[in-house]
């Protein structure tokens, strides 16, 4: 018998583990993906946003606001990739200043005190490349990037190693309450018995509460696509690029990325299926060509990928966080889209306190917060580098040639404190194969180092869990 299962190894799911696993309470966490982050945190845009998008008084303005100042703490104990790049918002037409007036003056209430509108010559220093059009931008300082998967992978490590369970691909098919003591959760292998659910199953959230409370949700799937630009055009602008925002969200995005990309997007469209993540060449052309009012000389001709991913919606447009009314123990986090990334922290934060409204636990003695990232032999200086080869030679093997990673980061993945053994956990950990050949010289070489430490046949590696990759030897060697 758990104390907490948690549904959903997303960002809101893995925050919420690393947050319960400061008490002494036995946890685990239900992901019907082969990894955490798979689903719709997976294609994220990455962006921490300041606060003054959200209506004032609703709960994304709330937890928004709680959770990005939250995230320079965060991203120091548990080493992923943050920074506070800032983001502009602009517009081409003074007709559409009360707009930006409107942000900044919700973005006060909300609590920002930092935010400025810019025009003319201070506009052209602080973004030089920004469209001739472009008339004015509000000016938003504490807005960041960070890498959605990265930080959730830190979230999650942190849990595990201090206690919490992790079972991937472990699909949930039916919860039954058990005369209010618990509740039987029936899994694709087998059952699991908890006191207490937290519902962070993502676009499947209003499933898992249909399941249990006459109260029923409807998530919406909200496909976004984007397209990835080359490292090389990384440095084309130092803020975040926002348009003006409209009810279908934030408009075509401009995002320099931590690790030195340039992301374009998200297109914002409804749909049905929440497992259709196709890309449309309508979809892709709109976004490159809407990114070009924000943007002097784009260079379209540097995508080096594109995807998509979706978001959960409700038509209330609005977070729930909160126990559900009739089914006592089950703590729902759903409808979590944007600003979801940035109030993940603060939201766990609270279904904590939700969890001990019911259960009371005390806090452990021997928590650590500290997680160790990998360290990129990238960033590495030459005397870093000749230094790790030195005490482990494995780092003098460059297996990602587009994003120098080693044969020693690899394995380093690999020995992950979750389950890993596909090529995709692999390049989220290391971004092996995140650069401008999308795997096309590295990926034999990651199966053969993946079937050798994970004690597999070449047959047996997958790309994301599920089939496999090879299906069969066609030749024998000497």
């Amino acid at each position: 018998m758990y104390d907490v299962a948690i549904i959903g190894a997303g960002v809101v799911g893995a925050c919420a583990a690393r947050e319960l696993s400061r008490f002494d309470l036995n946890t685990v966490v239900l992901e019907k993906g082969f990894d955490v982050a798979v689903g719709a945190t997976r294609a994220n845009s990455g962006i921490i946003h300041a606060g003054y998008d959200a209506l004032s008084g609703t709960l994304k303005a709330k937890y928004n606001m709680i959770g990005q100042r939250m995230f320079d703490k965060l991203a120091k104990e548990l080493d992923f990739p943050f920074k506070r790049n800032g983001s502009l918002v602009v517009i081409n037409d003074m007709s559409d200043m009360p707009i930006l007036e409107q942000l900044k003056n919700r973005g006060e209430v909300n609590g920002l005190t930092d935010l400025y509108i810019a025009s003319g010559s201070e506009l052209n220093t602080l973004e030089p490349n920004l469209h001739k059009d472009i008339q004015a931008a509000l000016v938003a300082p504490s807005a960041g990037v960070a890498c959605p998967y990265e930080m959730t992978i830190a979230f999650a490590e942190n849990a595990a190693q201090n206690g919490v369970r992790f079972l991937l691909g472990t699909q949930v098919t039916q919860i039954n309450r058990e005369n209010d003591s618990h509740f039987s959760i029936h899994t694709a292998k087998g059952l699991i018995e908890a006191r207490i659910i937290v519902n962070a199953a993502g676009l499947y959230s209003d499933e898992i509460n249909n399941m249990l409370s006459i109260h029923k949700l409807s998530i919406i799937p909200r496909r976004g696509e984007y397209c990835l630009l080359d490292k090389t055009e990384g440095s084309l602008v130092k803020h975040t690029i926002f348009q003006l925002p409209s009810k279908m969200g934030k408009g075509i995005l401009v995002i320099p990325t931590p690790d030195g990309n340039l992301l374009i997007g998200p297109t914002s469209t409804d749909q049905t299926d929440k497992d259709d993540v196709s890309t449309t060449s309508e979809g892709l052309a709109d976004v490159l060509n809407q990114a070009q009012s924000s943007v002097n000389h784009l260079p379209t001709n540097k995508v080096i990928t594109a995807f998509s991913g979706l978001r959960s919606h409700l038509a209330t447009d609005e977070f729930v966080i909160e126990e559900a009314a009739d089914v006592p123990g089950l703590i729902n986090l759903c409808g979590i889209e944007s600003p979801g990334l940035t109030a993940a922290p603060a939201i766990a934060v609270e279904a904590v306190r939700l969890v001990n409204a019911r259960l009371s636990a005390t806090e452990k003695n021997d928590f650590n917060p500290i997680r160790k990232g990998i360290k990129p032999f990238r960033y590495m200086s030459i005397d870093e580098r000749k230094a790790a080869i030195h005490d482990n030679p494995d780092y003098g093997h460059v297996i990602c040639r587009c994003e120098s990673v080693t044969k020693a980061e690899i394995l380093a993945a690999l020995r992950s404190p979750l389950e890993v053994n596909s090529l995709d956990a692999i390049k989220r950990r290391v971004r092996a194969g995140m650069g401008r050949c999308q795997g096309g010289f590295c990926w034999m070489r990651l199966l053969d180092i993946i079937a050798d430490e994970c004690k597999l046949d070449l047959t047996q590696v997958t790309k994301c869990g599920g089939q496999p990759i090879l299906i069969e030897r066609n030749k024998t060697g000497f």
